[in-house]
């Protein structure tokens, strides 16, 4: 009987640790993408929330950027490591880690979504080079941000679509969220649409809507959640870059909510930026987001 009641109160134990990281609140941040050096250490993790690093990026190009037709390779940065991915994740349980896939560029090279010639190819090399890669650096999910498209990209929604549902009926990750910015909302749209019941979260770019005041922020908000869930759409935010800046961000914030929109969490690009900042201010958008988050969870 002590060693059933020893694994009883363990299971409690368990359970209400859990808990305490399901508030429904998110903290997402782009980490690895600009060459700086940065590590997970470094950025303020609070334990009491979930926290998303989204690896910067996950490519299907060469080093010179020709498209390989799905095939997948880590283009982060080299100090994140699948070593310090499990090492970040076992000191805080609240941790997962993403790949993002495309991004921008590549070097001097712009990527852009390419008409595979087969699509079931594509969708069949993208799932075994993901699942090989999300093994190796211990990942819990993908991101989408392919930020180029020919002018028809017919097959992104499907192709897409069809990898995310793959990899989740399949248990190789458990989130997908998508990053979709003010040129490339269509063919996210579309995506979201066609699959919106595997996509977690949308990590719309609201920094590239060029919004600088809290009410205008607050209009492009509600835009956003029209044309994507309401429930999934996180507010953003670009460390010393383009968009609203500073505290005003937090001013935004109070006003989404002033206004009777939830916000379930925030995305942050990126921990490059803010390793690399005024000494003053390192991370201090990541903790204050944070605080902002629990803050709201305790009202």
């Amino acid at each position: 009987m002590a060693k059933i009641a020893g694994g009883f109160w363990f299971i409690i134990i368990v359970v209400v640790l859990a808990l305490q990281f399901c508030d429904g609140k998110v903290m997402m941040e782009y980490i690895g993408a600009t060459g700086k050096p940065v590590t997970f250490d470094e950025v303020p993790i609070n334990d009491n929330i979930d926290f998303y690093f989204i690896l910067s990026f996950a490519i299907d190009a060469s080093p010179s950027g020709n498209p390989q037709n799905g095939i997948f390779k880590p283009y982060w940065s080299d100090a994140l490591t699948p070593d310090s991915v499990s090492a970040i994740k076992s000191k805080h349980p609240n941790v997962k880690a993403l790949a993002s896939l495309s991004g921008w560029s590549l070097g001097s090279t712009i990527l852009r979504w390419y008409k595979p010639q087969n699509s079931q190819t594509w969708i069949t090399n993208a799932f075994t080079s993901l699942k090989s890669l999300i093994e190796t650096y211990h990942l819990d999910g993908i991101d989408i941000d392919y930020e180029n498209f020919p002018k028809h990209n017919e097959t992104f929604s499907y192709c897409i679509g069809e990898l995310i549902t793959y990899l989740k009926n399949q248990s190789v990750i458990s989130v997908a969220t998508i990053a979709p910015y003010r040129l490339t909302t269509l063919p996210y749209i579309e995506l979201f649409n066609n699959y919106g019941d595997v996509i977690d979260y949308v990590n719309h770019q609201f920094y590239t809507d060029k919004v600088r005041t809290a009410k205008h922020y607050f209009e492009d908000f509600k835009q956003r959640t029209i044309e994507f869930d309401r429930a999934k759409v996180l507010p953003s935010y670009e460390v010393d870059g383009r968009g609203i800046q500073g505290d005003a961000f937090f001013d935004a914030l109070r006003v989404l909510i002033e206004n009777e929109f939830d916000v379930n969490g925030i995305m942050i690009f990126s921990a490059d930026a803010s390793a690399t900042t005024n000494a003053t201010r390192k991370f201090y958008y990541e903790q204050k987001s944070q605080e902002f988050l629990l803050n709201l969870t305790r009202v």
